[in-house]
Order: structure tokens, then sequence, then C-alpha cells
């Protein structure tokens, strides 16, 4: 009975340790916060740009730490996608200082005015941008979420709290670092980015508390870690997604370009929200389409999981697909493939699997292809192209904070104008209410 009483008496003082920790973040942000959120825009892109020649100057020093990740990753199981989602490279670090470019030559969206206009009694109102404030992201293990984050918060004016998972604990450290230094020198302060160093459940948790310092929370990564901050937090939170995605291959579709487009949604890399997880084939193509589609994915090795129709035409290999299956998403060289009677089945089917994600047709017909655009409820939807272009940087806002599934405040890939939300200014000349 003492044993378990010591236990519970150190868990508390570990609780309390870790609210204490993250508290003094946020006491710090909360600090800098009018800082950056009065800052000019080019006071703003004189930082980023200082951040993307740090970025690019310690390569080496990047590489190394996240070799460090690597190994810990492999030593201890991860699959092979989920080590790809982690690793930093030449080209993916210089593509990250690429990224920080872009946003500075993205318009700044404080201080724009989304309309305005004039009342009767003379008042002039103005619906103007204006930063969040402090925003925390829990994300998992992608460091190129660290650079991404910071960056568009910056510009959008908002102080930030990163809290990464322990798989990149050496790469975010490192990155953290070498942003704050570069900002410092540009002359903001350091802490208008600061990364939490405690990967433990309980700083997570203390996050989530954060009430009165953070302004809104952002988790990023997989369900069991969205699912427990939009159940666990008391600050506001905007729910990124899931991405079950799907490709519906119509009895219309060009089927070379239906094999290319599931090809690239599924393999170009299966770790990522906006890569395809499940294809629904319409039953008037579906004998001469799954052989082209199977063929060509078995180029990668793609485990396919299909229903009794599509294990009838492809034979063995197929292994039997079940609810389970349907609903997940697998982040790996896996598919589920199903074959319906209608477009209406798949919508159906999208409707109580998907997660609101990006969602596809394949089809040369336009009425069948607006019909699905219109009953097709998520973030994204594409006619004739693949899911895996998702992202902030494809749809032109630069970075991407996350995808939003939500319909509150976001939805979709958000960038600059989604890390602010909106202020009315008033100006009269002597008005009062009668």
């Amino acid at each position: 009975m003492g044993n378990l009483h010591s236990a519970a008496m150190i868990f508390k003082a570990l609780c309390i340790n870790n609210m204490d920790y993250i508290l003094s973040l946020g006491q710090k942000a909360r600090k800098v916060k009018r800082e950056i959120a009065t800052a000019s825009a080019n006071c703003k892109n004189a930082a980023l740009q200082a951040m993307a020649a740090a970025l690019t100057e310690n390569t080496d020093q990047i590489i190394a730490a996240n070799r460090i990740d690597l190994d810990n990753a492999a030593a201890n199981g991860m699959s092979a996608a989920m080590q790809d989602r982690l690793r930093l490279d030449d080209k993916r670090i210089a593509t990250m200082a690429s990224g920080v470019m872009e946003i500075v030559d993205l318009d700044d969206p404080v201080g724009r005015i989304d309309c305005g206009f004039l009342r009767p009694n003379g008042l002039r109102i103005c619906k103007t941008r204006v930063p969040l404030g402090v925003i925390g992201i829990i994300f998992e293990s992608r460091p190129n979420v660290t650079v991404d984050a910071a960056a568009l918060c910056l510009k959008a004016g908002n102080a930030v709290i990163l809290r990464g998972g322990k798989e990149a604990f050496h790469s975010n450290q490192c990155l953290t670092a070498i942003m704050r230094e570069a900002i410092a020198k540009s002359g903001l302060s350091a802490d208008i980015i600061q990364l939490v160093e405690d990967t433990s459940r309980e700083s997570a948790n203390a996050m989530m508390k954060l009430n009165g310092y953070l302004d809104v929370l952002i988790p990023r990564g997989g369900q069991g870690l969205i699912q427990a901050v939009v159940k666990n937090a008391t600050v506001p939170v905007i729910e990124t997604g899931v991405g079950n995605c799907h490709i519906y291959v119509d009895e219309f579709a060009d089927m070379e370009m239906a094999v290319r487009i599931v090809f690239n949604a599924k393999t170009s890399r299966p770790s990522v929200c906006n890569a395809v997880e499940s294809v629904l084939i319409h039953k008037n193509i579906a004998e001469k389409f799954l052989p082209l589609m199977k063929a060509k994915l078995d180029e990668k090795n793609v485990t396919l999981y299909g229903c009794d129709k599509t294990a009838a035409l492809l034979g063995s290999s197929i292994l039997p697909a079940d609810e389970e299956l349907y609903g997940t998403e697998f982040l790996d060289y896996t598919m589920t493939v199903k074959v319906v009677d209608s477009m209406e089945e798949a919508i159906s089917h999208i409707e109580r699997f998907g997660t609101q994600h990006s969602e596809a047709i394949i089809t040369n017909n336009l009425q069948n292809a607006e019909y699905f655009t219109a009953n097709i409820d998520a973030a994204a939807v594409y006619v004739n192209a693949s899911t895996r272009f998702t992202d902030g940087g494809e749809f032109g806002f630069g970075a991407e904070i996350g995808i939003s599934t939500q319909k509150l405040h976001a939805r979709g890939p958000m960038g600059l104008n989604e890390l602010t939300t909106i202020k009315y200014i008033i100006n009269g000349n002597g008005q009062i209410r009668e």
C-alpha cells in the first residue's frame, strides 16, 4: 500500500512540474504576443528570410540531429513509411527553406480589411484581420511541421508553442534553436517560437489546460492524438484531420488516367494524410480496370484488401476486407478496394467510412462529376486529380499548419488567413446610442 501511495505522490509531483514548465512557456509567449502582433510586414519578412538562410547554412547540423532520431526509430521498429515521414536530407531541408521564402512572398493578412460599411448613424465599421495570439501545436513525427508551423505563425503575427513527438525530438530541438537564433538576430524576440522539450504525455495534457495563455491549440497527427486533444482540452481547439481518403473510379473514367492517379495518390508518399486509402470501382469497368490498377500498384508491393467481387476478379492475392479495414487510415503501402454497383453506393460508402478530408472521382461524365462534388461532404473534393494535392503549398498558401476537417473557423489546408481572426474597428464622431 505504501508503494502505491509513493507512486501516486511521484506522479502528482511530475504533473505539477509539467504544468509549471508549460505555464512558464505560456507566460513567455504571452509577454511577446503583442510584439509580434504589431510587427510590420517588413520586420516579419526579415525574420523569415533569416530563418530560411539559417536552415540552409546549418543543413549538416540538422541532418546529424535527424540521424539520431532515425537510428532510434529503426531500433524501436518504426515502419519504413513512418521513418520516411521522419527523415530529413539535403533536398527536404532545402524544400523547407524554400517554403519559408514562399511565405515571405505572400501578402500579410494582418490589418487587411475584409469589408467595411457605413451605418445610417454615421459609424464607419471595418472588419479587420488580426492575429489569433498564442498558438499551441501538438504534432507527431514530421520535423518539417516544426518549420512550417513556426514560419506561418510568425508571418500571421502569432507567438507559437510547438510540442513535437519524442520520435523527432533531436530534429525538432535543432530546428527550433536555429530558428530562434535567426529571428533574434533579426531584432525580434526568440520567444515568439518556443519548443516544449518535455515529450511526456503529461506535458501534452498540460498544454491542453493552458487557459489564459493559449488562444488556440492545433493537434496534427494520427487519430489517437487528435481525439485525445479534442476530448481533453479546455482551450479552444482546431481539429485537423485523419485522412481516410477515397478515389471513386466511375464507369465513364479514362482508365489509364485513373491508374496513374491511384498510383500517385497511394505510393508517392503513403505516410501522409492526403494519401488515398481506399479505391471504389464501378462494376461496369471493374473487370478491365482492376488488373491494370493492380499491375501498377505491384511495382510498389502495395497490399490490397478487397471485397468478394475484387477477389473474384484478381484472385487469391487479394486479402479479405472488412468494416474495420474500410475505416482504417493505413499510412503505408496498404489499401482497400471495393467494387460498387453505382455512384450512389460509392457516395454512401465514403459517407460511412470517410473522414471528410479529401475525396476524388475519376470520370469523363460532367453530370456525374457535378453530382459527386455536390454530394460529398469533405474539405477537398477532386475531379480527375490526385488527393495528394490537399496541401497548403500546392494550394498556393505557402506552407500549411494542417488540414482542418471541421467546419468552424477553418476548413481544408490552413494557411496564413486561417491563423488570423477578425476585429471590428468602428470609427465615429460622437455618436451615442439612444
